[in-house]
């Protein structure tokens, strides 16, 4: 969304998304959070609560891990000896060097970084918002925030299976253009959950989505260059 086709990232066309997605937060905390929660609440099925151990961040780090893992070891099957000469010497950064040459073009570790990222930027952010979660406002009636809180009950913003799903099926319909309108779907389907399982408000969900994208664009960036 914000990398253009010659690997450049839109910049006015990030500052400009990033000021709407920060006022509608905003509007939502102040104003339609609260309806448009009730009203999505009536979606919840089953089938969300699927998506709730499915599509969870680890799930993504891991499955892209085992894959990434496993093309390492591929080529390191297919060229020993290198991998040998600097397990034999004890050289550790080495060995990180020549995994990253052996795996740094492949797709899997592309997505596993992307996650792995938003991951690192969702969960400060969370720490620092300390949204109180929508548990608060159907059992007690009330919303707040909890600054630097790191309690799950307080860390609902941004949503975490938001921004890693975005991190990795963003970078998917990059990757492969002929999906994007069912990855874009199918991500949005998962923000979508997130609300109506009753474990997130409808911003959290749009601010995950927002760290998702950009940072498989800028991940996306990096590895293209």
């Amino acid at each position: 969304m914000f990398l253009s086709k010659d690997n450049k990232i839109k910049w006015r066309l990030l500052g400009f998304s990033a000021i709407v997605v920060i006022v509608l937060c905003v509007l939502g905390v102040a104003w339609f959070d609260k309806p448009l929660y009730v009203l999505l609440r009536n979606l919840d099925c089953g089938l969300f609560k699927i998506f709730e151990y499915v599509f969870d961040a680890w799930v993504w780090l891991v499955g892209f891990g085992i894959v990434t893992l496993y093309v390492y070891i591929k080529k390191i099957l297919k060229s020993p000896n290198s991998f040998k000469n600097n397990v034999k010497n004890l050289k550790l950064i080495s060995i990180i060097k020549d995994a990253y040459a052996k795996v740094k073009n492949n797709y899997a570790f592309w997505m596993f970084c992307s996650v792995l990222c938003a991951s690192v930027i969702g969960k400060i952010l969370k720490i620092c918002i300390g949204r109180f979660r929508p548990v608060f406002f159907e059992a007690l009636g009330i919303t707040g925030f909890k600054p630097f809180a790191t309690d799950w009950a307080f860390n609902s913003m941004p949503s975490g299976h938001t921004f890693a799903t975005f991190a990795a099926l963003v970078m998917v319909g990059m990757l492969k253009p002929k999906y994007k309108p069912l990855t874009w779907s199918f991500a949005i389907l998962i923000g979508v959950s997130r609300v109506a399982v009753g474990a997130h408000w409808p911003t959290d969900v749009l601010l995950g989505a927002f760290i998702g994208m950009v940072v498989a664009d800028f991940v996306l960036a990096h590895f293209r260059k």
